[in-house]
């Protein structure tokens, strides 16, 4: 019996496995080699570089059921330092991050060392809370144990990257309303007008797009979402969760008595002199209290150019050549979240001109453009997408801007536009391009509209870039490659990168980047709508006529060294 046939993976390797994160060759030499060295299979991956740190940390987080903390975004207080003596910490592979009552949040890596937990115990006479964090920043951490504490913000543990932040903040005050509910004291000391400005800022200086408050039983959760993926910020005092609901209530002007119905508000944020960031304010009532969500909305985006999307050349010019023309209609597609609006206002940035009307139509605008006229729908008012286009018809329009095409009234008017004289830029939920033309088909609109009116299908998704200052080369086996998609005559000449992760990133990755099946509707595609022809044969026809779908543009950017193997996989997924 061989050595292989006598190792049995453990569950994370198992896991990791499953999501096609390491080889099965290389898990069975790993295990065997970290057996052999007596080292914890998590650590030896790590050390060896065989799997990324953040990899670990989210297959870490999702196999045990533990919440992922970035230490990076933490500022450890010295009384939770002093908790725990630094060559204890060391020995067990376990920081303290935030003291809450009884209980201590500590930070580990390895899932071997949550046996340590009760030592924890003993040791402080506190119940520990494990959170799992990146291999490396925990390693810098316990090398050195030092820092320092600037706020409320950062005792709760997050940090403001600008000691100035107060003489670079201004916003409108307004004195807070109160319940008699309200009224009750808690003992934090915490300033919360102070410490939603420092959310609210360091939030912007992150380049976070959501950030999350979320009140449970025994826990308030504050969650970042950065580059498409949520990290734990901070975990404050249950007792505050009411009064930080209120306040933002009161920046984003909602009803502050009303907590058993969902609100939705809008924070106007100045960050600057001149400058000013909007958030975009949900609330929602859960068990534990009020759920809120705030997306930020910056309208620089608009104005980064169609060159810093991520469009590959000829697809940036199918995309210009499209936007030329003086009617028909230009439809964006992909999930929540996949850069959508974003890629239309850069288009009707490269359209606002002061001889042009443009229109837009949302629910809500997200992005505001000086010299467009903007409409948020209001079902409740009776102003939905299909009444605000009926509107934008009587206006003199020459560019319209519908939201999202979610119905047959709203396609047939947007259809009818494309078709008298206006340039129309919608979107759909579907998974690619060639889909979205029978989705329409399927709502309703007859193929003769379709296939004389869409003129180019722009699906999308978004992924993490790699960071440029800490990425390294991989090695990745030839069979692995090709079941990914890659060409075989490619892979000689392939140099392939992963994440490592720095202080300049996140994990190994900084940004993101758009992947993209930009489909111009040819005079054959349109003959196979007329035909009923289905998305596969279509999507057919799209290869023959040359057209990258998503997971071969995705492969591209792998192969220029933007994105890793497993962002190509995540996001290219079927």
């Amino acid at each position: 019996m061989s050595v292989a046939e006598t190792i049995v993976f453990p569950s994370l390797v198992k896991r990791l496995l499953d999501q096609g994160i390491i080889s099965h060759d290389s898990a069975t030499e790993a295990v065997a080699e970290a057996q052999m060295e007596n080292t914890p299979i998590a650590t030896y991956l790590m050390q060896k570089r065989l799997v990324s740190q953040q990899d670990i940390a989210l297959t870490c987080s999702s196999e045990y059921g533990l919440n992922i903390a970035d230490l990076d975004a933490i500022e450890i207080t010295d009384e939770v330092r002093s908790i725990l003596p630094l060559d204890k910490a060391r020995k067990l592979q376990l920081v303290p991050i935030f003291k809450l009552g009884k209980g201590i949040h500590v930070g580990v890596a390895d899932p071997h060392y949550l046996s340590n937990l009760d030592d924890i115990k003993f040791a402080t006479g506190l119940v520990a809370e494990p959170v799992i964090v990146e291999y490396n920043k925990l390693q810098a951490l316990l090398r050195n144990n030092t820092g320092e504490s600037s706020g409320d913000a950062e005792r709760l543990g997050m940090t403001v990257s600008s000691k100035t932040a107060e003489q670079d903040l201004a916003i409108d005050t307004y004195e807070m309303e109160s319940t008699e509910e309200e009224e009750e004291e808690d003992d934090t000391g915490i300033d919360i007008i102070k410490f939603v400005d420092e959310l609210l800022f360091h939030a912007i200086k992150k380049g976070v797009s959501d950030i999350h408050v979320e009140p449970y039983e025994k826990l308030l959760r504050i969650r970042y979402r950065i580059d498409g993926i949520l990290q734990v910020i901070a975990t404050p005092p249950k007792k505050i969760s009411r009064r930080l609901a209120a306040r933002i209530k009161v920046m984003s002007r909602l009803n502050t008595s009303e907590r058993r119905k969902p609100q939705d508000g809008r924070i106007h944020f100045k960050v600057g002199d001149d400058k000013y960031i909007d958030f975009r304010v949900s609330t929602l009532p859960t068990l534990y209290g009020e759920k809120i969500v705030m997306r930020i909305l910056d309208s620089s985006s608009a104005s980064l150019g169609v060159d810093m999307l991520g469009f590959e050349p000829e697809q940036k010019s199918a995309l210009l050549e499209a936007l030329k023309k003086p009617d028909g209609m230009i439809l964006v597609t992909g999930p929540t979240g996949s850069g959508k609006t974003v890629t239309l206002y850069t288009g009707l940035n490269i359209l606002n001109t002061s001889e042009k009307n443009i229109a837009t139509a949302e629910d809500p605008s997200e992005i505001q453009l000086p010299g467009i006229n903007q409409v948020n729908v209001d079902p409740t008012a009776g102003l939905t997408f299909a009444a605000a286009l009926k509107a934008f018809l009587r206006q003199d329009p020459d560019i319209i801007m519908v939201g999202e095409i979610r119905d047959l009234e709203t396609a047939d008017i947007s259809m009818k536009a494309a078709q008298t004289g206006h340039l129309v830029l919608s979107t759909l939920h579907t998974n690619s391009a060639p889909e979205t033309l029978t989705r329409m088909i399927n709502m309703g609109v007859k193929p003769f509209n379709i296939a004389s009116t869409v003129h180019l299908i722009v699906a999308q998704r978004l992924a993490r870039r790699l960071c440029k200052e800490c990425k390294e080369p991989i090695d990745i086996p030839e069979d692995a490659l090709l079941s990914l998609g890659f060409k075989k005559e490619d892979i000689p000449t392939l140099e392939l990168y992963g994440p490592v992760g720095c202080s300049a990133c996140s994990g190994g990755y900084k940004g993101r980047v758009g992947i993209y099946q930009v489909m111009p509707i040819s005079s054959t595609m349109g003959r196979m709508v007329m035909d009923g022809k289905n998305a596969m044969d279509i999507a057919e026809q799209a290869q023959r006529e040359g057209i990258a779908d998503l997971r071969q543009s995705a492969i591209k950017k792998a192969m220029d060294g933007v994105i890793s193997l497993q962002e190509l996989e995540r996001v290219t997924k079927d």
